[in-house]
């Protein structure tokens, strides 16, 4: 028997057009980062940790889409500097996530989820936890944030991760490419092995 949370999975693979434009027009009138009440992808939220206790907040940040490009210089600049690159190299996620946490400073971000987009906008979910209440102190399976201070600034969280290309999949791997301090350390030491007792970065 399907338990209620995968009826709203699979309602939200193929949602109703009509029903996410009539959200899409109340939430573009909404501001940038608003605090709500419950999670509007329940399932999803479930999913990524969330719970419906004390010390827990969910906030959906509206996001601009675009390159993120910057803007182009007027002059005194050589032609092959006046390239207008990236601002960051970040993902709407992330920034949505920075964004939550800038807003509510006491809290620390578990994860976040995509909720929406229009010709505009991006809308992501995120979930936060209060690191100060007892209620997440006494939970063994929470108490563990209360350790990782500032986590989506230092790239802890998962979508961090994703961008910084240390979440891989399959195979038993941790992560996608291999640690550039481990690969240095490697080098170093065929490098003794071969006689060349100096550590240089060849």
């Amino acid at each position: 028997m399907k338990s209620a949370y995968s009826f709203i999975q699979e309602a939200w693979k193929k949602p109703d057009v009509n029903l996410l434009r009539q959200r899409m027009i109340e939430w573009r009138k909404n501001p940038s980062v608003i605090k709500l009440e419950r999670p509007t992808r329940l399932d999803r939220a479930r999913n990524l940790g969330y719970k419906a206790k004390q010390g827990f907040l969910v906030a959906r940040v509206k996001l601009k889409r675009g390159g993120r490009l910057r803007k182009q210089f007027k002059a005194g600049r050589k032609p092959r500097k006046m390239r207008r690159l990236e601002i960051i190299n970040e993902s709407y996620q992330l920034i949505a996530e920075k964004r939550a946490n800038k807003k509510f400073h006491n809290f620390e971000v578990l994860n976040s989820y995509w909720v929406g987009k229009d010709g505009l906008h991006y809308w992501y979910e995120v979930i936060l936890i209060d690191p100060d209440n007892p209620v997440i102190k006494n939970d063994k399976k929470l108490n563990w944030i209360l350790k990782k201070k500032g986590r989506v600034y230092r790239g802890l969280t998962s979508s961090a991760r994703k961008t910084r290309g240390l979440r891989g999949k399959g195979m038993g791997h941790e992560k996608m490419r291999p640690s550039k301090w481990a690969n240095l350390l490697r080098k170093w030491k065929k490098a003794e092995k071969k006689g060349k007792t100096q550590r240089t970065l060849d």
